[in-house]
């Protein structure tokens, strides 16, 4: 999606206005913990209970998982509130490994028996057709293109193309704003791309990874940081004494979801039905990786396409 010259269209206003709504009062936190080796944060397994003697008719996935004694998820893991490994100790973390743990325990498997596999995002298409991955979870928006190759469940979660910023600095509501100032992205990216074109007067400075990025804007070599809101709001958690992501309209809508086998709808409505009655658990899981960052969200409803 390309970068508006005015404010959002009315479609993009609604989807800001849902980013930016109230989280419901009084809903519980998913607790913190720790658990061992790959398996990472285990605590948030308190927000949910691993189901026992699961049926999925119909399912050729889920049952390639009983067969196989475990299910394999397709993940982020350079994404901090997100898809995060440790690399010092191993532990996995972040929103998007935490629905994915949700559903595998919803389908009877606990994290001993889940395997992550850490796919690129050029290639996710390929690895669930391959059968290489059970089902991906890992800001993978959802759109036509894709699903001539796959199914999604979800949405899970809404976003769109965001600013971070220092925190305590200006709280922009529009890329105008930002003339003669410094935005990066990753190299190549779209959002990159786009204010080149459409805003010649802001400077852009690009880099492999957006933590690089984000280092640059603390240490004040740029004035902001685009892509993603999503993944905005994760540095922000990370740190928010240093980082704030800006209230102003959202520039694209992009739309979350889970990643399955084309054809799959058993599983893809058994997720969707998770997603549908589990308010609760997704907001504990929310409010866990990325309340911090001062942004509240609420859960999106399910397209049943």
């Amino acid at each position: 999606m390309r970068f508006k010259k005015a404010l959002a269209t009315a479609g993009f206003v609604a989807a800001a206005a849902l980013l930016l709504s109230g989280c419901n009062s009084g809903t519980p936190g998913a607790p913190e913990g720790g658990g061992e080796g790959s398996g990472g944060d285990t605590g948030a397994s308190e927000a949910w209970e691993v189901a026992t003697d699961v049926q999925l008719e119909g399912s050729p996935t889920f049952d390639k998982m009983q067969k196989d004694g475990k299910v394999v998820i397709g993940v982020k893991e350079d994404q901090p509130g997100l898809g995060y490994l440790d690399n010092v100790t191993q532990e996995r973390s972040g929103f998007d490994i935490d629905i994915a743990r949700w559903i595998a325990a919803s389908l009877g498997f606990d994290e001993d028996k889940i395997e992550y596999k850490a796919i690129a995002s050029a290639n996710r298409e390929q690895a669930i057709m391959n059968g290489d991955v059970d089902y991906y979870v890992g800001t993978y928006s959802i759109n036509d293109k894709r699903k001539e190759d796959i199914d999604f469940a979800g949405p899970y979660f809404i976003t769109g193309q965001g600013l971070l910023v220092k925190a305590g600095g200006t709280d922009y509501q529009s890329l105008e704003e930002l003339e003669g100032k410094t935005v990066c992205s990753a190299t190549g990216s779209t959002p990159i791309s786009n204010i080149k074109e459409n805003f010649p007067k802001i400077k852009t400075q690009e880099f492999d990874i957006y933590s690089t990025c984000v280092e640059n804007l603390i240490s004040g070599q740029v004035d902001a940081v685009t892509t993603d809101q999503a993944i905005l709001i994760g540095y922000a958690a990370q740190d928010p004494d240093n980082l704030m992501v800006t209230t102003g309209p959202l520039l694209t809508e992009e739309k979350y979801g889970v990643g399955l086998t084309k054809g799959d709808d058993a599983l893809r409505a058994h997720i969707n039905d998770l997603f549908t009655n589990g308010g609760d658990t997704w907001q504990a899981i929310f409010d866990k990786n990325l309340g911090t960052s001062g942004i509240t969200v609420e859960q999106p409803k399910v397209d049943a396409y």
